[in-house]
């Protein structure tokens, strides 16, 4: 069971490793589009605010990928007839 939990665990951390990092690089986006909002510089907010949407559309993208990739993963571990029968 431990081994079966530890390559689960491999495989999320795997899959979810740009997630991460693209958490990151929102943080970022927000917080320069924090600077330009003191700053008072509309054109940099507008830049910033659609740099930060892009970075959202990348992490759901990374989220969709890692759900596809584990799911394709187990499906192939379920048997293919009913082992009932």
């Amino acid at each position: 069971m431990t081994v079966r939990l530890r390559n689960l665990a491999g495989r999320l951390l795997a899959a979810l490793l740009p997630l991460q990092l693209l958490s990151l690089l929102l943080h970022y986006r927000m917080g320069r589009l924090r600077a330009a909002r003191a700053g008072g510089d509309r054109g940099a907010i507008s830049i910033e605010l659609a740099l930060a949407v892009l970075a959202l559309l990348f992490i759901a993208g990374a989220v969709i990928v890692a759900i596809k990739l584990l799911a394709a993963d187990i499906t192939k571990k379920v048997p293919a007839t009913d082992p009932v029968d």
